[in-house]
């Protein structure tokens, strides 16, 4: 699943102009273990980075998402196949042990940067040094060449990975996950947008990345266009999916009687951290559309909201609440906290349909697992989702953010009780192309290029 994109027209949408750091002369051989090493190879053990968010959080709480189930997904799959993975992030309570192993060859490592409890996304850039310090003293305690490569998760983790990787002499792989360009082009009414200081912090990393993983041609695309990237140093690696854990397992009914649900409701579920980017409001207003013009729906109609607030919707976690009183449809609107991995599979086999409105999606990883879990989705037309959703076949893709279409779309599951079975067998054929085993093996091909391209750099007289 991994293809570097030196098809792009680079000549169009922009040359890479940053200057990359120099390396070390290769008479610097018996400190670096790279020129010992004939040919390419996999690398033995990686510091991952995760700075804003632990692996170890819920997701769905506070900026615990996507990215988190990529990361723990992604190592687990790693150490299976033979790459010890160590992931650094920030402690986030006094209680937290130094060392946790999240499975075999994974080891999470916490380090003290600001207080433990308080701080928002927005506020750790002034914490990256205090983080950069705490890596650098759990490398000190190593032999020399412990780690092979740095692997730098979102643009906060990649600051702390360029110093690194520079100071260890080994290549810097990152992955962006989201891009600060891209979520102002499309930015929700009413959301506050991305700071120049991420912006330039991107361009940065951009430039001094050894590989970037980007989740779909479409992102990789925008990493040339607007952060002139590359392209030949951009690697896409679709994100995967636990298909043990994900799966249609017992059936729809089955999963209804475990929730408490009932048996013969539509269920058009949202499930993710409520916040303007990923634009719950637009499926509250289309199932207010969808009961006016068909108030016996009020009956068969059940919206289950699973997730809690993040980012920006922080600042009003009532809101989607009151905007449900508001639209006359409290009584078919059901919030529930985030759940854990397990009782998340069982609401997705519940659901009638899974709606992804989002103004933005890196790839949509809630999507493939709904899938995956026999259930289709309608999502908006951004980002990935028109690769982990297939059109017309596994769900609908939707151009834009009218409540009006995303109505027409639920109202062929009110109107065809057979619609969500046909569809999502569909769905789960599709689901079964993203597993975290490819995904994984596809990653281990970018760490061993990476590698590759360095051990040829350091043995050149120019260096």
């Amino acid at each position: 699943m991994s293809h570097y994109v030196s098809r792009l027209d680079v000549s169009r949408l922009g040359q890479w102009r940053g200057a990359r750091p120099a390396l070390p002369h290769p008479t610097h051989s018996l400190r670096n273990p790279l020129l010992r090493l004939p040919g390419p190879r996999r690398a033995r053990r990686v510091a991952m980075l995760s700075v804003h968010t632990s692996p170890l959080h819920q997701p769905g709480t506070g900026d615990a998402g996507g990215m988190n189930v990529y990361i723990v997904e992604l190592a687990r799959q790693l150490a299976a196949q033979g790459t010890e993975v160590e992931i650094f992030t920030r402690a986030t309570t006094g209680a937290l042990a130094p060392t946790v192993e999240l499975a075999p060859g994974v080891l999470v490592r916490h380090i003290d940067a600001g207080p433990y409890e308080g701080l928002s996304k927005e506020e750790l850039p002034a914490q990256l040094c205090a983080f950069t310090h705490g890596v650098m003293q759990v490398w000190a305690g190593h032999r020399p060449g412990y780690y092979d490569l740095v692997h730098s998760h979102y643009w906060l983790s990649g600051h702390v990975g360029w110093l690194a990787a520079q100071r260890w002499g080994v290549p810097l792989v990152h992955a962006m996950h989201t891009m600060a360009k891209v979520k102002n082009a499309a930015l929700a009414e009413g959301d506050t947008p991305e700071p120049a200081a991420r912006v330039i912090g991107e361009t940065q990393i951009v430039c001094a990345a050894d590989r970037l993983i980007a989740n779909t041609a479409e992102e990789a695309g925008e990493l040339v266009h607007h952060y002139d990237a590359p392209a030949d140093r951009t690697a896409v690696v679709h994100p995967g999916v636990n298909l043990d854990r994900f799966r249609p397992g017992d059936g729809r009914a089955a999963a209804r009687a475990r929730l408490g649900l009932p048996q013969d409701a539509v269920i058009p579920l949202f499930a993710g951290r409520i916040q303007p980017l990923k634009a719950p409001d637009v499926l509250l207003r289309a199932v207010a559309l969808l009961v006016d013009e068909d108030p016996s729906l009020r009956r068969r109609l059940f919206v289950p909201v699973v997730g809690g607030p993040s980012g920006s919707g922080l600042a009003k976690p009532e809101g989607l609440q009151k905007l449900a009183a508001r639209l006359g449809i409290a009584d078919l609107v059901h919030f529930r906290p985030p759940v854990g991995q397990e009782q998340l599979a069982d609401w997705y086999r519940a659901a009638s349909v899974l709606v992804m409105p989002s103004h933005s999606e890196s790839f949509g990883l809630v999507a493939a697992e709904a899938q995956a879990c026999g259930t289709p989705v309608v999502a908006a037309a951004v980002g990935g989702l028109p690769v982990a959703v297939r059109d017309g076949v596994s769900g609908y893709l939707i151009a834009g953010h009218d409540p009006a279409e995303y109505a027409r779309a639920l109202r062929r599951f009110s109107a065809d009780p057979g619609l969500a079975e046909r569809l999502g067998s569909a769905a789960a054929r599709h689901a079964e192309g993203f597993g975290w085993d490819a995904a994984a093996q596809s990653t281990a091909e970018v760490y061993a290029a990476a590698l590759q391209e360095r051990r040829r750099r350091l043995r050149s007289p120019h260096g």
